[in-house]
C-alpha cells in the first residue's frame, strides 16, 4: 500500500520567496494551517500547535529539507495516524509571474489506520489548506 501517494498542484499569485515564508514561519503557517512551536528548521522537530488552542499538538515530525525558496520536506504524523509518520513535500516552481506549488504526501497507506481513509480524509484536509494558503498569500 506505500504507493497511495497524494499530489496537489496549485497555482498563486505570489512569488515563490512570499510563498516558502508562508511554508516555514510559524506566525505566517498559522493563517493557513496550524501555528508551528518555532520557524521550521532543517534537522529539527517541529509541532503543529491548534489555533484555538496553542498549548494542543496536533500534528508533528522532523523537518527533513529546506531549500530556500523551493523546496520544504518534512515527516508528518498525528495522532489519527497513531502517531506513523508520514511524508510532506512542498515543490515550488516560478510560473507567469507566480508560483506553481506542488505537495506531495506519500506514506498514509503503510500506517496501521484505514489506508483508504486516512487518504480521504487527507485529501479533503489539504484542499481545504491550501485553498486558506491561496488566500492568505495573494490577500
Amino acid at each position: 500500500m506505500g504507493n497511495m501517494t497524494l499530489v496537489k498542484m496549485v497555482m498563486l499569485k505570489a512569488t515563490p520567496e512570499k510563498v516558502f515564508r508562508f511554508l516555514t514561519k510559524s506566525d505566517l503557517l498559522a493563517t493557513w494551517f496550524h501555528a508551528a512551536d518555532a520557524d521550521l528548521a532543517e534537522g529539527k522537530p517541529y509541532a503543529l500547535m491548534s489555533n484555538d488552542n496553542p498549548d494542543q499538538k496536533l500534528c508533528w515530525g522532523e523537518v527533513l529539507e529546506i531549500n530556500a525558496p523551493e523546496r520544504v520536506v518534512y515527516t508528518f504524523t498525528h495522532n489519527h495516524l497513531q502517531e506513523h509518520p508520514s511524508r510532506v513535500t512542498f515543490d515550488l516552481e516560478p510560473c507567469a509571474g507566480g508560483t506553481k506549488l506542488t505537495l506531495t504526501h506519500e506514506g498514509l497507506g503503510d500506517g496501521p489506520a484505514d489506508a483508504l481513509e486516512m487518504l480521504c480524509g487527507h485529501d479533503e484536509g489539504w484542499d481545504e489548506h491550501t485553498a486558506k494558503l491561496r488566500k492568505a498569500v495573494e490577500g
